[in-house]
């Protein structure tokens, strides 16, 4: 059969997800696009009026909203490599012949199943304040007594890093597995050849292993990039973007605009703003990684 002859066949399998990107996706951002330059409000009985760039340059003279940008971008910079390195590290740990493994892999991975309002809520117990608090009986413990109790989710400091901790632990079983799945893809020759040529575990980890696994490490710090911009439940839980804009996002100050200012426009210039912003960064890594490819 021609290529030709398929190409119908390819357009009425692409149609319903090609409608799915256009009603859940395309439709949304132009909407919030076009609303982006007006000064729309909820209730407001003002008829719209179209003030062009006036939402954006509020925003960017905003300090809760460059705050908020500045949480997000540190929030992905900590979280993306040290959840990929502890899924790395356990889908290693996984991959060999060991007792129990399938056990260890149905804990690692529950946290994942669980909704992200529970975890949160379990969580916030843990963090919870005084010397009776479990982290903080377990900080106590570890440093034989020195350590004193804080109550990290109303610390300006401690608060962002209590947050990113929880985020890593709750995310890493989602990559473990994927890694997982692309460990057990790598024919076994390499490895075998390997060792006969003399290669220790750690030549074969930087030779055989993480080339091969080059795909599957793109996809989760892709998937893992987006996610960590979409900070949002924990947010709302464990902080309310306290303790002083500390813990603020760009997804929390979009749903405060809308619900507690009902500045529908300037909601809509900051979701344009946070949608550009994931695109240029998915854009550069994936430039990145095929520079990467063509040097190698």
């Amino acid at each position: 059969m021609q290529a030709s002859d398929q190409t119908p066949t390819a357009l009425m399998l692409a149609i319903p997800a090609l409608l799915g990107l256009a009603l859940f996706i395309l439709l949304p951002f132009l909407t919030a696009l076009a609303l982006a330059f007006t000064d729309l409000r909820l209730g407001s009985p003002l008829p719209v009026e179209l003030v062009g760039l006036e939402q954006f340059r509020r925003i960017f003279s905003d300090a809760d909203f460059l705050r908020a940008l500045a949480n997000n971008l540190l929030f992905a910079a900590v979280v993306v490599p040290l959840q990929t390195a502890l899924a790395l590290a356990l889908a290693l740990l996984l991959n060999q012949r060991l007792r129990g493994t399938v056990v260890f892999r149905t804990l690692f991975f529950m946290p994942v199943v669980f909704p992200m309002s529970l975890v949160a809520v379990i969580w916030t117990l843990i963090y919870a304040p005084g010397p009776n608090g479990m982290m903080n009986a377990l900080l106590t413990l570890l440093s034989f007594g020195y350590w004193e109790a804080h109550d990290f989710l109303r610390d300006p400091v401690l608060a962002l890093p209590a947050i990113m901790l929880l985020s890593i632990w709750q995310g890493s079983g989602f990559q473990m597995v994927i890694l997982l799945a692309g460990l057990q893809s790598i024919p076994q020759e390499l490895y075998e050849g390997a060792a006969m040529d003399g290669a220790g575990r750690r030549q074969q980890l930087f030779h055989i292993t993480l080339p091969q696994l080059r795909n599957p490490l793109i996809f989760v710090m892709l998937v893992t990039t987006i996610l960590a911009f979409r900070l949002f439940d924990q947010v709302q839980i464990m902080t309310r973007g306290g303790p002083d804009n500390a813990t603020t996002t760009v997804m929390y100050e979009t749903v405060e605009a809308v619900f507690t200012r009902q500045q529908v426009a300037r909601a809509c210039a900051m979701a344009v703003v946070f949608f550009l912003l994931v695109l240029a960064i998915t854009w550069l890594q994936r430039r990145l990684v095929r520079q990467q490819r063509e040097v190698t």
